[in-house]
């Protein structure tokens, strides 16, 4: 992999543990001479990571809507800054230039664009590895919907599957490298299986 898109939150919560496991993803990035891609922003877990990795003299790119830049929150620091027009054009170009996705803490703007490259790699839109850092069990609850999502018959075990979890930064990054996308894909049916 040499490119990582990075969903977070543009806050820091209320425990330093986000904000250290997020830093320590970028030093883990640029360690391994992977490029961050990411929403753009100098505040909370978006910063932590981008600078983890700034740090530790790797490449960063961001990626931000020129709404949001006319609010001062662009990361004066980065590689390079691309601007683009809308939100949705902001997650078509972070799924350009990645090879893969991980997300950390954050809200709803957080889960919007991870479910969105999870949904995409579900219907065979591509074959990148997907992937939560669950930082002090933040997405524990998450796992359990997905398998209540199964029980209940509304999403296949290949496609849970699909989805990598750890709370340890290098074993996630390891699955992701080692990441093979199932064959069988999405499809719409009028019956059940």
């Amino acid at each position: 992999m040499k490119r990582i898109t990075v969903f977070c939150g543009s806050s820091f919560g209320n425990d330093s543990i986000y904000q250290e496991q997020a830093t320590s993803l970028g030093h883990a990035l640029a360690q391994r001479n992977i490029e961050l891609v990411y929403g753009g922003a100098n505040v909370g877990l978006m910063g932590a990571v981008a600078d983890g990795v700034l740090n530790e003299g790797g490449k960063v790119i961001g990626v931000l809507p020129h709404f949001l830049q006319s609010k001062e929150i662009a990361h004066a620091g980065l590689t390079e800054l691309i601007l683009v027009e809308t939100m949705h054009e902001r997650k078509t170009k972070m799924n350009e230039l990645c090879d893969g996705v991980i997300a950390l803490p954050g809200g709803f703007g957080t889960m919007e664009e991870f479910f969105e490259m999870l949904t995409w790699a579900q219907l065979g839109l591509h074959k990148k590895p997907i992937a939560i850092l669950n930082i002090d069990g933040f997405y524990d609850s998450l796992k359990a919907l997905t398998q209540v999502m199964v029980d209940k018959g509304f999403l296949k075990p290949v496609n849970q599957e699909m989805l990598l979890v750890s709370d340890n930064i290098e074993e996630l990054l390891n699955k992701m490298s080692e990441y093979v996308a199932p064959e069988v894909g999405k499809w719409i049916s009028k019956t059940t299986s």
